[in-house]
């Protein structure tokens, strides 16, 4: 591999806080971005993974799969319209922003992505991560918007201006609401893959679009 896009010594990487899918963990989301993403992308950025802060309280869909621990963000009932632990979970991803940080965006996947999703509207409401440096992109893997009226009307009553690239999967059962949330978003990359609600391997068009959208952010934050 050449030296190409490689950042210089004086250049620091994109830095994205890693949120995870429902009842999983930041150990398995990591594990899952770097078996299935390749060097040329993961070395490019500095991602930083941590746990959800509440056990799992159920079955996990990963289980045999992937080891326990597992944990889950916030709690919801079945149309996903009401939440439980929601402001408890914002006040810990912004204890993590502090304790960890400072972060250019976030990076999420399924229940991870429908937060790094509302997140930069509702930063910009004042209703959550009003501590923390405004989020500036968003890498949104199996994302959606939130279903509940009062935290939908906070987190997309205007636009996603920061830049953000999603991960379309065609059998994805949450594809039509990842479609629905790029509604919300200014000029957002797309990258579609043929599976399901997973982590995708890219093809080459996924990959030089990724790849071109971590330059772009890359350029921004070292200027």
């Amino acid at each position: 591999m050449g030296s190409e896009g490689t950042p210089h010594a004086n250049q620091r990487k994109p830095r994205f806080l890693c949120l995870h899918g429902f009842r999983t963990s930041g150990a398995i989301l990591k594990k899952q971005i770097f078996d299935k993403w390749p060097t040329q992308v993961v070395e490019k950025l500095d991602l930083v993974f941590v746990d959800a802060p509440f056990p799992c309280q159920g079955k996990s869909e990963v289980e045999g799969i992937f080891d326990p621990p597992y944990y889950e963000w916030f709690q919801f009932n079945k149309e996903f319209t009401e939440y439980e632990n929601f402001d408890e979970c914002l006040a810990y991803i912004e204890e993590c922003i502090i304790k960890h940080g400072p972060f250019d965006g976030l990076l999420g996947f399924s229940q991870g992505a429908i937060l790094s999703g509302a997140l930069s509207g509702l930063q910009d409401k004042g209703v959550g991560l009003t501590k923390v440096p405004k989020i500036k992109y968003l890498i949104i893997i199996g994302g959606a918007k939130f279903q509940n009226k009062s935290v939908a009307e906070k987190a997309y009553s205007s636009a996603i201006t920061c830049p953000s690239v999603h991960f379309l999967g065609e059998q994805d059962y949450l594809k039509k609401y990842g479609m629905e949330l790029l509604e919300s978003c200014v000029d957002p990359v797309v990258i579609h893959h043929p599976r399901g609600h997973t982590i995708p391997r890219f093809d080459e068009k996924g990959l030089e679009a990724m790849i071109s959208f971590i330059e772009k952010v890359h350029v921004e934050i070292n200027k």
